[in-house]
């Protein structure tokens, strides 16, 4: 599943760590960037992408840089519970290495007041582009799984359309794909989601380069895809290893998945509770039908569990 995190077999040897720790020391490493080895671009690239680190592009901006760098470091280091060195250490280097959402870990992508959230409930999603690996059935049984993940908890409901305007559009794409936030291949950035909103606002973008599979080999899709949505629906990452939305990959299994506590909080932070049909009122029920690959929805309260759609097609229990 996940690559090596040997001294030498790794992306980013850790061989060589000791060496520029010891002798020539992060300060003098960062004051000479052309001579920087390896393994201090990749920890400056990891903090560029996920923490917020400015890009030193003139001279006169690095004499200045090593104490950011060092404390970009530290937030890493904090935000995964590790040893707040200021340094790429070992255990840092070997986090930095684990296959992960692309989404960053601080930033404007945070759960706070008025941070974005779709003003509907009943929210829409079109499959664009499918991943050969698996066949479009398997695909659309495990991103149907991770939208019912958050359905099952918060008044959301998810419907699958083929054509027409959606809320959440899903693709398999590679590398440079316009998003101004490129995939990096095999075993690096599984895929990333974009908050609500216009546009580009909700979609999902998989790694079309990883191997997609239903189990534990490789990439469990439906895992990485109730990830995004989560994304998609507002929630940043989660600070507890446990939770569906740490960036981290980390495989449990499909088939006995609920939802954890923390995730569970912060989406009824965003969108309150799951609504259950109890008693004669309902305050709020939607009910979502596709007809001609177009939804149609049921707008305002419900009594006696009638719902009168804008096609004039009722629907209820008796």
């Amino acid at each position: 599943m996940a690559r090596s995190h040997s001294c030498c077999g790794s992306v980013v040897s850790l061989c060589t760590l000791h060496i520029f720790l010891t002798t020539s020391g992060w300060v003098e490493l960062q004051e000479s960037p052309s001579q920087s080895p390896p393994i201090f671009v990749f920890a400056q690239d990891y903090l560029e992408k996920f923490y917020q680190l400015p890009r030193n592009r003139f001279q006169s901006e690095r004499k200045n840089s090593t104490s950011v760098i060092m404390e970009k470091l530290r937030e890493m280091q904090r935000f995964f519970g590790l040893n707040e060195t200021g340094k790429p250490n070992q255990e840092t280097l070997e986090m930095m290495q684990k296959p992960r959402c692309g989404v960053p870990d601080s930033g404007d992508f945070m759960l706070t007041p008025g941070n974005p959230k779709w003003k509907q409930t009943n929210l829409t999603y079109r499959i664009i582009k499918y991943t050969p690996q698996l066949s479009e059935a398997n695909v659309e049984t495990a991103i149907q799984k991770a939208f019912q993940v958050w359905s099952n908890v918060s008044p959301l409901t998810f419907t699958k359309v083929s054509q027409g305007e959606v809320d959440i559009r899903i693709s398999f794409v590679q590398g440079d794909h316009g998003d101004n936030s490129p995939f990096d291949g095999p075993n690096g950035i599984l895929a990333h989601a974009f908050q609500p909103g216009q546009g580009i606002g909700g979609d999902v973008h998989f790694d079309a380069e990883e191997t997609w599979t239903e189990n534990s080999s490789n990439y469990n899709l439906f895992l990485v895809a109730a990830h995004e949505v989560g994304h998609s629906l507002g929630l940043s990452h989660s600070t507890d290893p446990g939770a569906l939305m740490y960036p981290n990959y980390v495989f449990h299994d499909p088939s006995t998945y609920t939802l954890p506590q923390d995730d569970i909080n912060g989406i009824q932070t965003i969108y309150g509770k799951s609504v259950g049909i109890s008693g004669m009122f309902f305050a709020v029920l939607s009910m979502v039908v596709e007809v001609g690959g177009y939804p149609e929805v049921c707008l305002g309260s419900v009594k006696g569990g009638r719902c009168t759609l804008q096609s004039n097609t009722q629907w209820g229990h008796h």
